[in-house]
């Protein structure tokens, strides 16, 4: 979980004990957040304190009474502002007049809680606040490290999700005006049309997800032992329907139950990705196999396929974030680029080696290396 600083700054013995016990057990989630966050809460009875425990130690939040004992709240207020410090001020005062407010809102405070407050006003304040602050370190974060990321993730999703998004709207026009005649028949073909544009749009939503999960570091795993070819087999059976679309026979050679400590999510993005590309960038009527066997302390994870294959110099750039082969065989098939990027970060996780052997019009060959556990 992660944890948040506050300091509350009071000369009321209950104000300190009391916030210190409203948020001891109070978390805040939020969407898009891999897990909720928590507090930390240290108190100081006068503004001398506080300046000396925000000088030795970095805050999130501040809750600032503005009549202490010594200097004011907006003299410590003021001193947060001329030191530029990263943090958020709200003030907790009885004597908040129209004057005070406009004055630390000038000085950078963020809210007002009125004494005395209820734990429910307090928790909706921390509340707020804590999402800001949320929203600002990833902006930050992506300022900071993710120009390049950001910029080729806004590239990939206006040039892949442009062109289905006008297809789809320009079937949906059709069925409006009703081009093709009054009966559902008639345009059963660019149902189909339509459904395949979205699934592919969903795809590619599903991959920039598990890609910013991974690269983030906070995908949360279960390593757990898993059977590989239970797993396989849910992949083959979940890709039929594309297979039967272009096909394409799929195997599935697996003699034994195979056992690996492994998430078994990540095990079904790998797999996922792997039978896919070989219906995919198959030929028609093509075949694909899966292979998994143990051999002298490994585990060989295979997918062979007989499509449309690669050059040499195309393999090395395989794993690379974003990159697609484009051929006159590829282009018009969709696909962000992420796809196998995915698989090596996943495999690195295992400390597991992927090698590729691809000749062009005869098919590749994925073969995944595990080092199983003695």
């Amino acid at each position: 979980m992660e944890t948040l600083n506050l300091l509350v700054v009071d000369d009321e013995p209950g104000i300190r004990s009391g916030v210190s016990r409203i948020l001891e057990n109070y978390t805040v989630s939020y969407p898009f957040m891999d897990e909720d966050i928590g507090f930390i809460v240290e108190t100081a009875e006068s503004g001398e304190e506080a300046l000396d425990i925000l000088k030795k130690k970095p805050m999130d939040i501040v809750l600032l009474d503005n009549k202490l004992p010594g200097i004011q709240g907006i003299d410590v207020l003021e001193y947060i502002n001329q030191q530029n410090m990263d943090l958020v001020v709200v003030m907790i005062t009885s004597y908040a007049s129209l004057e005070l407010a406009v004055k630390a809102t000038r000085q950078g405070a963020y809210d007002f809680v009125p004494k005395p407050f209820t734990p429910k006003e307090l928790r909706a304040s921390i509340e707020t606040i804590t999402k800001q602050r949320f929203l600002q370190r990833m902006t930050q974060k992506m300022n900071v490290e993710g120009r390049q990321v950001r910029f080729q993730f806004l590239s990939v999703l206006s040039h892949e999700l442009k062109a289905p998004i006008n297809a789809v709207e320009g079937y949906l026009e059709m069925m409006q005006k009703k081009k093709f005649g009054d009966q559902m028949d008639d345009y059963r073909e660019i149902i189909d049309r339509s459904l395949h544009r979205i699934q592919g749009m969903r795809n590619l939503i599903m991959d920039m997800l598990d890609f910013t999960r991974i690269e983030s570091g906070k995908k949360k795993r279960k390593l757990e032992m898993i059977h590989l070819c239970e797993i396989a087999q849910q992949c083959i059976d979940s890709f039929q329907p594309l297979a039967i679309q272009k096909d394409v026979d799929v195997y599935l050679n697996c003699s034994e139950k195979i056992a690996l400590q492994a998430d078994s999510q990540e095990m079904e993005i790998i797999l996922n990705n792997l039978v896919s590309n070989a219906i995919k960038y198959n030929k028609q009527g093509g075949r694909v196999d899966v292979n998994i066997r143990k051999e002298n302390g490994l585990l060989m994870l295979s997918v062979e396929d007989t499509g449309i294959g690669m050059k040499p110099e195309d393999t090395k750039k395989l794993f690379e974030d974003f990159v697609r082969i484009k051929s006159e065989h590829t282009r018009h098939i969709s696909g962000s680029g992420l796809g196998l990027s995915i698989v090596k970060k996943l495999l690195d996780l295992y400390q597991a080696n992927i090698e590729v052997e691809s000749t062009p019009d005869q098919g590749s060959c994925f073969t995944i290396i595990f080092k199983l556990e003695d």
